[in-house]
């Protein structure tokens, strides 16, 4: 069984969804205690924290996933995996056709391979979903234009500003969050832009692409007094700007003038900042933009949706393949024992005639391979057929004693 267990920014405000992760963190880990589940992934984005669970002894009433927590969805097997080839192509995103989410998902399964909990089932998933993502961006126009997070945040410091042509804007958080955002401020000839970042050298690589200047977190003060927009973006744990850090820095005649966006999960400005004056802006109040993107790619998104049912489709065949696979392995090894020790019976007692031992070997050989073959056809069509009755009946009458 495949269980994906999320909260998103479809059912949860930016607020909301820091709360219930920490909830869903604990059904996961319940569940992997009790289980002991061996193979999971897990994403997190700002916009969402998803687990993927591949495991047979569960059934959907246990006790582990059962809460109280609307805001937790727990989908099972078809429908769940519907919704990861919707979230590599972009459609499950705040901002529809977004390319981040794909890298996100390789970097999720890539560290799930390296942790040692991403079984066959599971890389087989996520190998085909990336696939499908890639598939949609190269055969719709999905991903057209600017189309990210980032891209969002600078639209919305646009809608409350005005023409970004010679603010000032400092940006906070040198990852790729950042580096989306530094994109979309590259071409709207600003008069100044600073890089804020703890590791100071990957600020001075994303603030030499923008002709800007590199600072490090502790170095806010430096820019915060001349800062007509700040946009932070970092992978904090806790926030990093408040009241208290900002007003000795901040005229008071000029506050609410500032424009402030935090697109970071968890959030980087505390909501205190907005008592002397500023205006501060999160991911929940990108969802103006977000939804004139949806509907200026309503046509590309029907065009996804038909390339994701036709790889599903195919995806679902080869799970059906992929379930008797370990039975072929058995049958082809207890076939491939009884050949050989026949075969060494029948050449002790005609060791007298040359070679023999070669020609009742390859004779086997052929029989075997021979027999195999229509067994090895007959039980794929089962499969495909998904008669189980009769794949546990073969597991039961293969398995090793």
């Amino acid at each position: 069984m495949i269980i994906n267990l999320r909260v998103d920014h479809k059912v949860a405000s930016i607020e909301t969804m820091e709360k219930t992760a920490k909830d869903l963190e604990v059904i996961f880990h319940n569940l992997k205690e009790e289980l002991d589940v061996q193979e999971y992934i897990e994403i997190s984005t700002c916009n969402r924290v998803e687990y993927y669970i591949n495991t047979d002894i569960v059934s959907y009433e246990n006790d582990c996933l059962k809460t109280d927590n609307e805001n937790i969805i727990i989908h099972y097997d078809d429908i769940a995996i519907i919704h990861l080839f919707r979230m590599t192509s972009g459609l499950e995103s705040m901002i529809i056709g977004e390319d981040q989410i794909l890298g996100q998902i390789k970097s999720a399964k890539k560290r799930s391979i390296d942790e040692n909990h991403c079984g066959k089932v599971l890389d087989a998933l996520f190998t085909k979903a990336i696939h499908v993502g890639q598939v949609v961006r190269q055969k719709t126009n999905i991903n057209r234009g600017s189309v990210s997070i980032g891209s969002a945040a600078v639209d919305l410091a646009e809608e409350n500003i005005g023409n970004l042509e010679g603010k000032h804007v400092l940006v906070i958080g040198a990852g790729k969050m950042g580096k989306l955002v530094a994109k979309a401020l590259a071409e709207k000839n600003l008069k100044a832009i600073f890089v804020a970042n703890r590791t100071y050298y990957r600020a001075v690589r994303l603030a030499e692409e923008l002709n800007g200047k590199a600072i490090l977190l502790d170095e806010l003060s430096q820019c915060l007094p001349t800062a007509d927009v700040i946009i932070s973006a970092t992978g904090a744990p806790h926030t990093i700007l408040n009241k208290e850090r900002i007003e000795n820095f901040i005229d008071p005649s000029k506050s609410s003038s500032i424009i402030m966006i935090d697109i970071a999960n968890p959030r980087d400005i505390d909501e205190d900042v907005e008592n002397i004056g500023v205006k501060l802006f999160n991911i929940d109040d990108l969802r103006g933009i977000a939804y004139k993107n949806k509907e200026l790619r309503e046509n590309e998104v029907k065009e996804a949706e038909k390339i994701i049912d036709s790889e599903f489709t195919l995806l679902k065949n080869s799970f059906k393949l992929m379930e008797v696979e370990d039975i072929l392995a058995d049958i082809r090894l207890s076939m491939e024992n009884i050949r050989t020790r026949e075969a060494l019976k029948a050449t002790s007692k005609l060791s007298d005639i040359e070679g023999s031992a070669k020609i009742i070997d390859n004779m086997s050989r052929s029989i075997v391979n021979k027999i195999f073959h229509d067994m090895s056809s007959n039980i794929k069509k089962v499969a495909e057929e998904e008669n189980h009755d009769v794949i546990e009946t073969l597991k039961c009458i293969f398995k090793e004693n």
